[in-house]
């Protein structure tokens, strides 16, 4: 698989919450940064990713990613989406872009870019 198929293929499991699938096309001592967060905010390994993730996603009941636009250049491959998040009282969207870093078929690194104050205003209206 290119570095785009990689991507593609771990975005769609994490779509579906299905981290067994997913990790199995990132390293095990991927690096995983939120951005607006800062670098303190960087984890390592599927366990780290593990911990951010879960506890957000555990309320979901859908989640959608909507993919807008990719760019690849060499190794890296850069993913423009909009996810969708369902909760009980509604949706939440939030723009985001990812930025891969894939080396010999799995994902070294993953950095997101998105708004912070975004996230939180939504999830406020929907609690």
């Amino acid at each position: 698989m290119n570095p785009e198929q990689v991507v593609r293929a771990f975005m769609a499991a994490m779509e579906q919450l299905d981290y067994d699938t997913a990790f199995t096309f990132v390293s095990p001592n991927v690096a995983y940064t939120n951005l607006p967060l800062g670098p303190a905010s960087t984890t390592y390994g599927t366990a780290g990713i593990r911990a951010v993730l879960e506890p957000f996603f555990a309320p979901t009941i859908t989640n959608e990613w909507v993919i807008k636009n990719v760019a690849v250049s060499g190794n890296t491959v850069f993913m423009e989406r909009l996810d969708r998040h369902q909760f009980t009282k509604g949706w939440v969207e939030l723009p985001v872009t990812g930025i891969f870093e894939v080396v010999n078929g799995i994902i070294t690194e993953w950095r997101e870019y998105f708004d912070f104050a975004t996230i939180q205003q939504g999830i406020a209206s929907v609690s």
